[in-house]
Order: C-alpha cells, then structure tokens, then sequence
C-alpha cells in the first residue's frame, strides 16, 4: 500500500491520507503518553521528531519537531504508516468511546446544539482538508470557546482562520455571539 500526503498551512505539520475511514470523531495524541489508544500514534512517538499527533476521519498529521527537515521525514513516515496498516494492525481502539465536550450533550442549550451543527457540517469539513479539526468546547457570556486540533494547532495561519472565518460564519448565523476564542 502506498500512503499519500501533503503540506498543510501549518509547515511543521504534514497530512497523511488513509485509503479509508478510521474514525468519524478525530484523536489527538498531544504528547507519547497519551497514546494508549492508537499503536499508530505509539509508534510514531518512537521517534524523537514527532511532536504531536492527531488522527482524523481519514488522514493522520503528525507535527514535527523544528529541528528536523519534512524532505529527510515523509516518505520514511508515509511507509512505516503503510507498513502499520499492511500488517492489520489496529489505528485506533475504542477512539468512538473517548467522551470528550463534543460528545456530551446531555447540557447542550438549543444554541449550544445549532453551534455544534453548524461546525460540524460547515467548518470541521473545511479544515479537515487541511489535516486540521476544530472541536466546540463551551459558550460563557456570549462567547465561544473552540479547540484547535491536528494541523490547525499552532498554524501560523490558524488566527485568520479562526477570526476570518470561523468567528465571521458563527456570528452571521449567530447575532449574539460576540467573540470566538481558540483554548
């Protein structure tokens, strides 16, 4: 199998593109100890390189260390991702049982729930393009507060795009929000 990828906005951060769904929910593994859900993730940590990892629908970006050159790491990255799911070895275990602010929903507002829709169907795709997620985390006092995963974390570009378009479409299709805030 041969893995793909591409540079994102974000020029510590590449894509890798899975021939298949892993998962409709997105995982990050900010740092190697939190990788006990994806031997993907784990071994990719085995490499001083690797900053952060964040596996989405349909694509791994892993986030490298600034020391370190793209040209010297991708195609060694995209075979040992090859060579991972060439020996049907899981991606992610039990990634659709991690609860997180997205998924509970038992306090949503109405508001709360339209906020959700509309990321989810309008936003998260846009930036899923990019190797990048974007996840609701709570509305206080009229402002939104929104998680930055995968390439979008530390993008250089990821203010323009949370300002320019994120905030812009959340207060089009909601008036009385005032300010969207990455945390």
């Amino acid at each position: 199998m041969k893995i793909s990828y591409e540079a994102t906005p974000n020029p510590s951060t590449l894509k890798f593109n899975l021939p298949f769904e892993v998962t409709s929910v997105g995982f990050e593994c900010p740092t190697a100890q939190e990788t006990e859900r994806s031997p993907l993730a784990m071994k990719l940590f085995g490499f001083p390189w690797t900053q952060s990892v964040f596996i989405g629908p349909q694509y791994v970006t892993i986030t490298k260390q600034d020391w370190v050159d793209w040209n010297v790491l991708a195609e060694p990255l995209a075979g040992l991702i090859a060579e991972h799911i060439d020996s049907n070895e899981p991606i992610v275990v039990d990634v659709e049982a991690k609860i997180n602010d997205e998924d509970d929903t038992s306090n949503d507002t109405p508001l709360i729930t339209s906020i959700k829709d509309l990321l989810n169907q309008e936003i998260r795709p846009v930036v899923a393009l990019d190797g990048g997620a974007i996840t609701f985390a709570k509305i206080e006092n009229d402002i939104v507060y929104i998680r930055m995963k995968g390439a979008c974390s530390g993008c250089p570009s990821s203010q323009a795009t949370l300002k320019d378009g994120v905030e812009v479409r959340l207060k089009q299709a909601f008036p009385q929000i005032k300010e969207v805030i990455a945390i």
